[in-house]
């Protein structure tokens, strides 16, 4: 091959490495949206809804000393990461106010430590349970990276002796398209644990289910008009609405 296209050749490989690299950039300086759902005090649902990441500033609070006296912040700014599991609660509570307040220490060396959110502050032994895709995570939420499409939980669980495990997360799965009103039709529930295993649950209240779930996690729903379903038990944590189509038409 003569000399000169070896030139050219190895200029357009340079050329297109820069400008994958420039694309790269600038779709990470744009961020990307991921899943977050918080469920609070009482399992109740404070936020479940797409977000877009965005490296943010939230200020630490002396008063976030769920982890002992003294363990408060310092009450100085902090700022967090947009790719990161807290990056996206933190840029979420901007503009969902049962986020806000966020109550965050800087005091540990490890990173930043989560106490509250909104109303809902842990205490005893309730503690901020972080899930990404249904798995727990070994880091803090400053640190957990996150990537497009990312489902991130955060729930307020407790934990008790002798085993200290924290609870497990329902999944629902409705049907595939829409239902017709007052047909029944079968939906399904499962359990994940921290690693992310799922199995079927069983005695799962599912709204619009005439019964519990059965051994292999599925009952039967019947519905008038369109609707978001969800499964709950008590103890673990709340399933996300799953939104159920009647004759074409779809809840808001």
């Amino acid at each position: 091959m003569p000399r000169f296209t070896l030139f050219r050749l190895a200029a357009a490989c340079s050329l297109a490495l820069t400008l994958s690299l420039v694309l790269a950039a600038g779709a990470s300086a744009k961020g990307f949206q991921a899943e977050l759902r918080v469920v609070g005090s009482g399992s109740k649902v404070l936020a479940e809804k797409p977000v877009a990441t965005a490296t943010t500033s939230v200020k630490t609070s002396p008063k976030a000393e769920c982890f002992g006296k003294g363990s408060g912040g310092s009450g100085d700014p902090v700022t967090i990461m947009g790719n990161t599991a807290l990056g996206l609660l933190a840029r979420a509570s901007k503009s969902t106010p049962a986020l806000s307040p966020l109550s965050i220490s800087d005091s540990f060396d490890f990173g930043l430590a989560l106490c509250g959110i909104g109303q809902s502050v842990a205490k005893g032994s309730s503690s901020w349970y972080l899930k990404v895709n249904h798995k727990s995570l070994s880091v803090g939420g400053d640190v957990a990276k996150i990537h497009p499409g990312d489902e991130v939980l955060y729930a307020l669980a407790t934990t008790e002796a002798p085993d200290y495990k924290y609870p497990e997360e329902l999944v629902l799965a409705g049907p595939n398209g829409s239902v017709q009103p007052g047909v029944p039709f079968p939906v399904r529930v499962l359990s994940y644990d921290e690693k992310g295993k799922s199995k079927p649950q069983a005695g799962v209240k599912v709204s619009g289910a005439g019964a519990p779930t059965g051994a292999d996690g599925r009952t039967m729903v019947t519905l008038a008009k369109p609707a978001r379903l969800i499964a709950t038990a008590a103890g673990e944590i709340p399933s996300a609405r799953e939104p159920v189509c009647v004759s074409g038409k779809c809840p808001k």
